[in-house]
């Protein structure tokens, strides 16, 4: 996208003012957003020089991009296949958590938690990939048995929260369960995995498999392509690290010039997750991001029911439909039960504009632009 250039100013640019990004994305490059210290130099499509103890960066009056963070590339970069199952149940990679942060407020229902984990560059990946994790303990089903791997899509671009490429971070919803009778929690049936990986402490060992998947691998063919994301809770987990791909790190060879438009549907707003990072991509990115929230128990729809996904995405079918035909990826990734509501409503949609579902979906999935996963 081209700017005319009126004049150029030389302005020092502080990292940290008014920005909310998660400090824990940032502990290994020496940012601190509490302090207001600089941050070092980051390249940009722009002019930049350097005096002691500041950095200058020349831009256009008329089009101050926001800074990102520099990224060595990795060999990833020139890969023409994703890496897949490097690492399998029978010999999984040992890797470290790094560290567990709670992600959502003393409202939301339930606990999330974002886990990053330390691979050391050995269990590498693409952006929608997953790793699978296998908890300690035996299969209570097959005693002797190490349990069964569970797969968690991971949350983070290839480089990593340290920007280093040699960790993967993962959101995981602890699971709790209760006993209908009593209302009370029944730890028994809790979640094994998820409750292992939310009470870790940095340091712990953790064993990983993959990665793996192929549905969710963001295509880069064109960047300027448009991706429409549709999250439900944890299912937020690849957009992240699309996102953090496009809009936080400069990445030699892969500049986003599209458009990047995410719906999150959770229960309320201390539900949201990494909502600041979100939020952040919208103030500096208006152009190339687009974020539409669905709380349930906060927000109405036009029936006067609860707001979900579907119906955020009802509110702009029209756009939704237009920005298909000119061939933008449409993903989904969440609980299992969002996609019998969310294909409700796009039959609903396609009938009011004339036009028959089955054969639009079997077009779209013809074409790669569908990508669901689901669990």
């Amino acid at each position: 996208m081209a700017h005319l250039i009126v004049s150029q100013v030389a302005v020092t640019v502080p990292v940290g003012s008014d920005l909310s990004i998660r400090r824990s994305a940032f502990k290994t490059c020496n940012l601190s957003f509490q302090d207001k210290s600089w941050a070092r130099i980051i390249p940009l499509d722009l002019k930049t020089s350097t005096t002691r103890n500041r950095h200058v960066i020349c831009m256009s009056v008329q089009q101050v991009s926001a800074p990102k963070v520099s990224v060595s590339p990795l060999e990833l970069e020139d890969a023409k296949d994703p890496p897949l199952n490097l690492h399998k149940p029978k010999e999984p990679y040992t890797a470290t958590i790094v560290s567990v942060e709670r992600l959502v407020g003393p409202k939301a229902p339930g606990e999330t938690c974002h886990i990053v984990i330390d691979h050391d560059g050995n269990v590498p990946y693409w952006e929608g990939q997953s790793y699978g994790v296998i908890p300690p303990g035996e299969n209570p089903k097959k005693p002797g048995t190490p349990n069964n791997v569970r797969l968690y899509s991971i949350a983070s671009s290839r480089y990593g929260d340290s920007f280093d490429g040699k960790t993967a971070s993962l959101c995981v919803r602890r699971a709790i369960y209760y006993d209908p009778e009593t209302g009370k929690e029944d730890p028994s049936k809790n979640g094994v995995c998820s409750n292992f990986l939310c009470n870790s402490k940095p340091g712990d060992k953790i064993k990983i498999t993959g990665p793996s998947g192929k549905i969710m691998l963001l295509p880069e063919e064109d960047p300027n392509a448009t991706h429409i994301m549709i999250a439900t809770g944890t299912g937020v987990a690849p957009f992240r690290g699309y996102l953090r791909r496009m809009f936080m790190e400069s990445v030699p060879t892969f500049k986003f010039g599209g458009l990047a438009w995410l719906f999150l549907g959770v229960a309320n707003n201390d539900s949201l997750l990494y909502d600041d990072e979100f939020t952040k991509y919208l103030k500096d990115y208006p152009g190339n991001f687009r974020y539409d929230r669905a709380l349930s128990r906060e927000q109405k729809n036009k029936s006067g029911g609860k707001m979900y996904v579907q119906d955020k995405i009802e509110e702009y079918s029209d756009e939704i439909f237009k920005l298909l035909d000119g061939g933008a990826h449409i993903y989904f990734c969440g609980l299992r039960g969002m996609m019998p509501g969310i294909q409700e409503t796009l039959k609903k949609v396609a009938d009011q504009r004339g036009e028959n579902w089955e054969q639009k979906l079997a077009q779209l999935k013809k074409n790669k632009q569908w990508h669901v996963e689901v669990y």
